[in-house]
């Protein structure tokens, strides 16, 4: 069963296996609809990727924005209707909520759903195809890998007036190493290329090849076995906390456990008969 789709995110899945998430909010530059109500669309991003990740034809999950745009953040005009804003902590001011009310709500009604996307089980990939503002430069850094573009551009959220927030704070030290995230907290802006160099983009290509080498990626992923993708994954995020020791007995322990799986035979039979492998995600 599919999420319940809205025309500001599109859920596009093609029979390759790819699904396409896309802001589809040109007019606003993608900014976000709503902030954390269930029809939201940081909210909506975690749905139809959880909703994703239970489709056993889907593979791989592409995040990307429709126009010259990726995502341009919160919406500082925000018009989204007062009957779907659901219970007033969700769009009060901190004079209503006071301060801890104010740190409560971002926490667990809108911090939380941006990691939702990092919980994912599938590889996720954040198609960057222009500025990545605020909250939407958060969403990309939860991906597990970002394809930038000329056009892409990193900018924080000091034209709110606020701190870098969500996956940032987090990430990006780990990414980059502390000196140049505390830079880009400092400044604020970051353009292609320094993203690239810093290691915040896996690949920078012309805009014209931005989707194709997306693509290629895509297919690359799919021709691979998806237990050992998923697993991996699961590890390395668990290990980005952990310590040597523990990460050792998680890979001991998967190891062991996908050796004898369906996926891991025909992967070594397909290899000894010179033939492309059929995996089944078993």
């Amino acid at each position: 069963m599919g999420p319940e789709l809205v025309d500001y995110l599109l859920y596009e899945k093609e029979e390759n296996g790819v699904l396409w998430i896309k802001f589809n909010r040109p007019e606003r530059l993608n900014a976000l609809y709503g902030r954390s109500e269930p029809v939201g669309t940081v909210a909506k991003v975690g749905e139809y990727m959880r909703a994703a990740d239970d489709d056993p034809d889907i593979r791989v999950i592409v995040l990307t924005g429709v126009g010259r745009a990726f995502c341009a953040g919160a919406d500082l005009k925000n018009n989204i209707p007062e009957e779907e804003i659901g219970p007033k902590i969700a769009g009060a001011r901190t004079s209503e909520i006071g301060a801890d009310g104010s740190r409560q709500y971002f926490l667990h009604a809108f911090t939380k759903l941006h990691r939702d996307i990092s919980l994912v089980r599938k590889p996720t990939i954040a198609m960057i195809n222009g500025p990545a503002v605020g909250s939407g430069m958060d969403m990309a850094l939860h991906c597990d890998i970002r394809i930038g573009c000329d056009r892409s551009r990193f900018v924080s959220y000091h034209n709110a007036g606020q701190i870098i927030e969500n996956g940032g704070c987090y990430y990006l030290p780990k990414m980059v190493g502390l000196g140049r995230a505390l830079e880009f907290a400092y400044v604020g802006e970051l353009t292609a290329e320094r993203a690239y160099e810093w290691g915040m983009l896996n690949h920078l290509v012309p805009h014209d090849q931005l989707e194709q080498t997306t693509r290629d990626l895509c297919d690359q992923i799919i021709n691979r076995p998806p237990i050992p993708q998923w697993v991996s994954k699961q590890i390395m995020r668990a290990a980005l906390d952990s310590s040597i020791e523990n990460t050792m007995v998680m890979t001991s322990n998967a190891s062991g456990i996908m050796h004898h799986s369906d996926d891991a035979i025909e992967a070594r039979r397909a290899f000894t008969e010179k033939r492309k492998p059929h995996f089944t995600g078993m």
